[in-house]
This record gives structure tokens, sequence and C-alpha cells, in this order.
């Protein structure tokens, strides 16, 4: 009887706590495991000479003081302005500073093929190991100051983290953490649960609202009803729900209510050759991709109802790069975090596809890949909120913090966004997803100092972006480079 009652009362603070805490959480002083990586301690701060790339599309502005008061951002003064009293002066020249990127497709693993070798066999099945110690550190160190975790494999760990994050114990950015995500039958990874029905689904939501989970992503073998239980459920909380879709196509999706997609315009289904109502399709959404020409009637139709229905779609660019022969650069600070294991598997896939490039498939990729940077153009040129992530999932070509530069770089390179607009992407219009745009996304008076430093000039060489020197998270800014030192050669390990 005893052992009942003390469950019950437990079950009852369990109930009591639940509410979701915020993406934002008020800001505390770093404790004792976070202060070795404290370069500036959150103060009166003035920041001379500095370039400043705001956020909102404007033109940089040149030679600028910005002051920071906390946690918060005080004043963008004009050139030559004095430096009231009080403040901690320092020198900014030939630096640039930019919002905190807000990564909108971040995750906090690193998919596993067991037994990977030169020719691309691995073993089944998939694992999933979560890097738990490395990815705070990495997003942090690459700007990344705000990111949603876009799907989650152990989302009492992410849900522990934030918690530590927040209460000043572990170094990381703000998250938005993702319920696991909601699967069907069919799945490529032993470790999702698979739903059963719609109830399941509502259930499943409802389960990690309760549990702290501050948004949802429907994944590829979902159905309909599935998804539209999950979307009324999570808007039923006042949470928003994005996929990564497949069985359902974009305008079944659109139609059923989703706030929004995932990876572009790569895994709609909807012109898929056989494709079936609820089903995965063979081809995942590429057939379509490489015939959607942008201009075209089918795309002008989907992007129209996308945005009519206020649908949101998230570039991510970083990782379906790595399907194109040589166009990722192998960057030598990537490698030097990755173990080194993870890092011999990546070069293990990066040569196939060297090898393969003149397949007939990988062709037809590169149509598809050409057509998304299209579509995107488009759907921003219709009004549509794109938003950036790197989508981090296992490819060691893309990794926290360094992929989500690189995301900012293609919307550039490939996507032909001003380097201003590209930033604006991946800053104001992912705090704009997360109602938060008041707060983060840009640099603005009394909005929160989360933003970060870089060496050179962005709006003239969007490479620049890499650059970072420091990171200002509610004000307090970190080293850069001691975080990645912290981290090097364990990517991929833990």
């Amino acid at each position: 009887m005893m052992f009942r009652l003390l469950a019950a009362v437990a079950a009852v603070s369990i109930a009591s706590s639940a509410s979701p805490a915020p993406v934002l959480a008020p800001p505390v002083n770093p404790g004792p495991e976070v202060q070795p990586y404290v370069h500036i301690p959150a103060g009166q701060i003035a920041i001379q000479h500095l370039r400043i790339i705001d956020g909102t599309g404007a033109a940089p502005i040149e030679d600028a003081t910005l002051l920071i008061d906390g946690s918060k951002i005080g004043a963008v003064l004009p050139p030559g302005s004095p430096v009231p009293a009080g403040y901690r002066t320092l020198d900014g020249t030939g630096e640039t500073a930019l919002p905190g990127i807000v990564g909108m497709h971040n995750h906090m693993y690193y998919i596993a093929r067991p037994n990977l070798d030169a020719s691309g066999h691995s073993d089944d099945p998939l694992i999933i190991p979560q890097m738990t110690f490395t990815s705070p550190r990495l997003y942090l160190a690459g700007g990344v100051t705000t990111m949603r975790t876009t799907g989650s494999v152990e989302p009492y760990t992410d849900l522990n983290v934030k918690t530590e994050i927040d209460a000043g114990r572990m170094v990381g950015p703000h998250m938005d953490v993702t319920a696991p995500y909601l699967e069907g039958p069919d799945s490529l990874f032993i470790q999702m649960h698979r739903l059963r029905d719609a109830e399941d689904a509502r259930r499943t939501v409802a389960f990690w609202a309760d549990q702290g989970a501050t948004s949802f992503k429907a994944y590829m073998n979902i159905t309909r009803a599935e998804l539209k239980a999950a979307i009324d459920e999570a808007h039923r909380r006042h949470l928003k729900i994005t996929g990564h879709l497949c069985s359902v196509t974009y305008p079944e999706a659109a139609a059923l209510g989703i706030d929004d997609l995932e990876h572009g315009f790569f895994v709609n289904t909807q012109l898929d050759p056989r494709k079936q109502l609820d089903k995965c399709s063979s081809g995942q959404g590429i057939p379509t991709l490489a015939s959607m020409k942008p201009g075209s009637a089918e795309a002008n139709a989907l992007i129209r109802l996308l945005v009519d229905h206020h649908v949101a779609v998230t570039s991510t660019l970083p990782v379906f790069e790595q399907l194109l022969p040589m166009h990722a650069p192998l960057q030598p600070r990537a490698m030097a975090v990755l173990s080194p294991q993870a890092r011999e598997n990546y070069l293990y896939l990066r040569n196939l596809v060297v090898a393969r490039g003149s397949s007939e498939r990988l062709k037809n990729f590169a149509q598809a890949y050409k057509n998304d940077l299209g579509l995107e153009r488009q759907f921003v040129g219709a009004g549509g909120l794109l938003l950036a992530g790197p989508d981090p999932t296992g490819n060691g070509g893309v990794i926290p913090g360094f992929g989500d530069q690189r995301e900012i770089e293609l919307l550039v390179q490939d996507d032909g966004f001003s380097p201003q607009e590209a930033i604006r992407i991946a800053t104001l219009n992912g705090a704009t997803y997360l109602g938060l745009a008041d707060r983060i996304g840009s640099i603005a008076p009394n909005k929160d100092a989360d933003l970060f430093i870089v060496k050179g000039n962005p709006a003239a060489n969007i490479n620049d972006v890499e650059n970072v020197i420091l990171v200002f998270k509610d004000g307090v800014g970190y080293d850069s480079a001691k975080l990645l030192q912290s981290v090097r050669g364990r990517y991929g390990q833990y």
C-alpha cells in the first residue's frame, strides 16, 4: 500500500511539472563546467568599428559600435559615436557581427552503419548513437544560438540536455526539443516507435507534449490519418509539426494542416511513378523533383498551395550536396572533429559518390538538385517562409555548426540569394517560425544578445561566415576555438 501511495504521489508530481519549458529560458550565470569556455562574461560591453549584418536582409552597417547590456542588445551606434561610461570596450576592426543562427533542421545523433566497407556495404540494423557531448558544443561554436532538434532518437536525453544547458551546467544553444519521430511501418531505423493507427499518433503527441517536447516531426511512412491526428493534437496544444515525408505528399500534408516541410522540395512524392496512397514510393520524391521544373504548372500550383496554407519549407542543402561528386569541400576543420572511424566511413562514402558520378541515378539526382534550388527561390519570391538547417545525421560531410554555416553558403552559391538574404533565412526566418522574432533572429536594441562575431566580411565573401571568433548567447561571449578543441576527434563517438 505504501509503495502504491508513493508511486501515486510521484505520478502527480510528474504531471504537475510536465508543461514544456520555453525554448528561450531565462539567462543564468554559467556554472563551473561552462566557465572554461567563457571568454567575455555578461556585462556592459561595447564593440567598436564593427560591421553588422543585422539579419533583416538590409545592407551591412559599417564601422558601428554595438552595445551589449547584460543579456540584451543595448544599442547599435553610428560611426564616431562615443562609448557611454562604464562599458568594457573591444575593437571589432575587420570583424562582422551576425545574429545567432536559428538552426531549423539540427540533430543530436550520428547514424552508424555497422561494418561499413569501401564498397559501401554495411550490416543491418542501422544504429543511431547519441552525440550528447559533442553536438551542443559544435553547434554553439559554429554560431548556432538556437536550434530545433527536428526529430529525436533519445528524447529524454535531449530534454535533459536542454535542462542542463538552461541551468548553466552544460555548454550549448537554446533548444526547441522535437519529440520522437512520428513514423509508420517499414522504418529504416530500429530505434523508432512505429505508429499503429491514428489514435496511437494522437496519444504519442499528447504524451511527449506532457514530457516537455515543444515540437513534432512526422516521418517517411506515416499515413494521412495518423498525420492528421498528430497535427490536430499538436495544434490543440499550440505546438507545431513538421515533416520529412514520403508516404504523404506535399499537397496532402498542406491540406491536413502541417506547419513545415523538411528538405526543401526533395521528398515530395506527388508525381512519383506508381505512388500509392499512404505508401512511400521507391523513388522517395526524386522522380517528382527531377520532373518539376521551376515555373511549371505543377510547381506554380504547389507553391501557391503552400503559401496559401502558411506552410514553411526548410532548406537542407548540405546533406544533398553530398550526392554531387566533389561538390562538398573536404575541410580539414571538419575532419579534425570526427572520430577516426567516422572519418574513415565518411571518406568511403565520399569516394563512392565520385566513383558512381556518371551513373544515370546520380545524373537524375543532379537535375533534382538543380530544380530544388529554383523551387526554393520561387517559394521565397511567392512570399513563402524558407527556413535553414544542415541535417547532420551521419555523413561526416555534414557536421553540427559547420553544416549550419555551409547551408548559408549554399543559399548564396547555389540558390542565388544575396548574403544578406541567406543570413536572414538562417536567422530571422527561423525565429519568426518559432514565434520568437521579438527576441532573437536579428541584431536590434532590446533583443536578446544572441549573436556571433566572425573575422572578415560575409557580405562580400559568404565563406567568411566560417571564421567564428566569439559567440554571444544571452550576452555571454563563448570562445569558439576552445569549444572546437574540446571535441576534437570525438564527433561520431559521443
